[in-house]
């Protein structure tokens, strides 16, 4: 029978370094959650925290590089813009019986819409496809969507510059 373990075994030696990128994934999201409103931007945040993880620990898989981090969220933002525009109601009009019901079918499309843009674009960044369902389901304005990339970006560039520190920890 193996034996489990609690305790990842990279951690031994290594403390220093966990202790070093998880820091380093904390200070972006507070610097995130001190801008945005996290009563309304829930799930967009919860986005951003995912790509937090991925940039912080494992710095050196496909997913986090520039590419994909960046072009993942761009799919993730315009599919999930465009499908939050169809699923509001116009002057009383809707497409669906219910707003709930046009929040699940155009939550879904957004997400199949971001995934299928990533994959074409080799854009590939999981969490991006949670920021077209955030766009559908919270409320949000442009200075939200340049914030989001902004975030993005300044994620893309800490992980460039200190690159040779960082180590994958997954």
């Amino acid at each position: 029978m193996a034996k489990v373990r609690i305790i990842d075994e990279k951690v031994k030696g290594h403390l220093g370094q966990y202790l070093f990128q998880c820091s380093l994934a904390t200070f972006v999201i507070f610097a995130i959650l001190a801008f945005l409103d996290i009563i309304t931007h829930t799930a967009i945040i919860a986005t951003l925290g995912s790509s937090a993880f991925v940039v912080f620990t494992m710095p050196r898989t496909k997913s986090s590089e520039p590419r994909p981090l960046i072009g993942g969220y761009i799919m993730g933002i315009l599919s999930g813009a465009l499908c939050h525009l169809l699923s509001v109601s116009r002057m009383g009009v809707t497409l669906f019986p219910s707003q709930h019901t046009s929040y699940v079918v155009f939550g879904a499309l957004a997400v199949g819409i971001a995934i299928f843009f990533m994959v074409v674009t080799n854009t590939e960044h999981p969490p991006a496809a949670g920021m077209a369902l955030g766009l559908v389901l919270n409320k949000w304005d442009y200075l939200t969507i340049l914030f989001i990339l902004g975030a993005i970006i300044v994620m893309s560039v800490s992980k460039r510059m200190l690159k040779s520190v960082l180590m994958d920890l997954v």
